[in-house]
């Protein structure tokens, strides 16, 4: 066996041991440097370190057959354990407080290390809100960033859906995603949501603290939260009621350092409630999901960071190309005009409109038209993207 595997052991061991959490887990390893080394010193170590006799108790008796159990999981396709000492760790998780000391994911591990913004909210949201999740993910994830969520029903499976969407329409950006989920990742909860979890499995990747087996005990939910906010630069909150567990995520965001956005609403609309109280908290209020790659400045040069070129000059590149080819030889220069003035964002007719400087009778007619030729979508409340 080699001391790659003896160290795996003994995180794995140490994560095992009962009634200790990450924070204490932080605490023995600032006083003996390595999980192995913690073993190792034995009880005559552990007195002169003042640890409790329960804790010594505890650490006496590993579980070495739920370490056999986890190692035994990881043998699967795309399976991973990371450990807090792993070069494979997200560093800015692990650069809060109590960062989990081990991480099981199911996918592309790799994924982890890239810029991720969080969008969260309601479980139960207005189809108004899904769209927006939808909508917003899929073109920050066309633009270069990952998406990241809790796989809950509602906003989460809509935002993971955009990203997920964007690979599948194979544009520029890669449309990958991350899912923190609150139970073990050999079980999907809520089970609605298992189609989603395969995708997400073979496009991006499955996240946990938690070990397989462990069930979706209502405490989990609270504390994969940290994790959410700990691997991203910025929470979006889309639709939220002021009890919501989104909330939650949104301030340990906040403490975290992180940048916390959310989208207004009707003052009468329950949904929105939520998302008001954090903007008057000093959260970014945004409308367009351009707003958010505004405010984190350092996105491009964190992509380039992490060996990433530029995904929006990769998707202006692709937009004017796509002007220039041969699949526009049928549209004429009103047709490219019009097509020019529309963004990767929601546009609206007014906008195109105003900076086409044709009628709106004539905006209207020629957007159906490359509509029908599948150079752009429409969206709810007379919005246009450029096709995908």
């Amino acid at each position: 066996m080699t001391q790659t595997e003896n160290s795996l052991r003994s995180w794995l061991a140490l994560s095992h041991v009962n009634k200790l959490g990450p924070v204490r887990i932080h605490s023995l390893l600032e006083v003996f440097g390595t999980p192995t080394a913690i073993f190792d010193i034995g009880r005559q170590g552990w007195q002169e370190a003042g640890l409790s006799e329960k804790l010594m108790v505890n650490l006496s008796s590993p579980d070495w057959e739920k370490v056999d159990a986890d190692l035994k999981w990881a043998e699967q396709e795309n399976a991973s354990i990371i450990t807090l000492d792993d070069d494979r760790y997200p560093a800015m998780l692990k650069n809060i407080t109590d960062a989990p000391p081990i991480l099981y994911t199911l996918g592309q591990a790799e994924i982890l290390k890239l810029p991720q913004l969080a969008i969260v909210g309601s479980r139960n949201p207005t189809l108004g809100g899904q769209e927006i999740a939808h909508d917003f993910a899929a073109y920050l994830s066309s633009m270069g960033m990952t998406v990241t969520s809790g796989m809950a029903m509602g906003i989460d499976a809509a935002a993971h859906q955009g990203a997920l969407d964007t690979m599948q329409k194979g544009l520029n950006g890669h449309g990958f995603t991350v899912a923190v989920t609150g139970t073990g990742l050999d079980r999907v909860y809520p089970a609605k949501n298992r189609e989603i979890a395969h995708k997400i499995a073979e496009n991006g990747v499955l996240v946990s603290e938690y070990a397989p087996g462990i069930p979706p005990l209502p405490s989990n939910f609270p504390r994969r939260n940290r994790i959410i906010s700990g691997l991203s630069m910025g929470v979006l909150v889309v639709e939220a009621a002021l009890q919501s567990g989104s909330l939650i995520t949104a301030r340990l965001a906040s403490e975290q350092g992180r940048e916390v956005f959310a989208v207004p609403g009707s003052i009468h609309h329950p949904l929105a409630k939520g998302c008001h109280a954090l903007i008057r908290e000093g959260a970014k209020l945004v409308e367009t999901a351009q707003h958010i790659l505004e405010e984190l400045g350092g996105f491009s040069s964190i992509l380039s960071e992490n060996g990433k070129q530029n995904h929006a000059d990769h998707i202006k590149a692709d937009s004017e190309q796509k002007l220039e080819s041969n699949s526009l030889v049928n549209v004429d220069d009103e047709y490219q005009q019009v097509l020019k003035c529309i963004d990767f964002e929601p546009t609206s007719v007014d906008k195109v409109v105003e900076r086409s400087g044709l009628t709106a009778d004539a905006v209207c007619s020629m957007l159906l038209v490359l509509e029908l030729q599948g150079y752009i979508t429409a969206l709810s409340g007379g919005y246009y993207c450029q096709g995908r």
